[in-house]
């Protein structure tokens, strides 16, 4: 059961829930799904249609474990949550060809030695200099690449675990 309710056009909340019904018909109504997730058909109808500008976190949650969407909380957390915002996260789930490619190519083995190499290097004296500083932040936007590909990796554990 592999889907990403992040490319659809719609609000996120309602195409998971819509997605999610392919698998589980007790979601096709939204009266049936806001009783499951122990909410008010009506505040479900409105984080559905984007009335609810802030919706409340453990309500996002019980709709990721519903609806088997952990992409759901990350999307939450990369786009709703101010902490989250700036966190390496995947939204969305390529897929495990996409994921492992990702994965490998930011530990190839050159790579990943002169990474080490240049991180010891600035690390050395203690500090960031100001000639180090552009080498530092393409070491860490690498590593943020390969985060996030963690991260993707993760949700699409999820979605295999149920």
């Amino acid at each position: 059961m592999e889907f990403d309710c992040t490319k659809e056009g719609k609000n996120i909340y309602f195409a998971c829930r819509v997605k999610a019904a392919k698998y589980n018909d007790l979601l096709n109504s939204r009266e049936r799904a806001a009783e499951l997730l122990g909410i008010s058909t009506s505040t479900l109808a409105n984080h559905e249609l984007g009335v609810t500008k802030n919706v409340p976190p453990d309500t996002v949650v019980m709709m990721s474990d519903l609806y088997k969407t952990p992409e759901l909380r990350s999307y939450y957390c990369k786009h709703e949550c101010p902490i989250g915002r700036n966190l390496p996260l995947a939204t969305q789930v390529s897929g495990l060809q996409g994921i492992t490619v990702k994965i490998l190519n930011s530990l190839d083995e050159d790579g990943v030695r002169s990474m080490k190499k240049q991180l010891l290097s600035i690390a050395e004296d203690g500090e960031i200099t100001a000639d180090e500083q552009e080498e530092f932040d393409g070491i860490v936007k690498e590593l943020e690449i390969l985060a996030t590909a963690i991260s993707e990796l993760r949700m699409l554990a999820e979605k295999f675990q149920k």
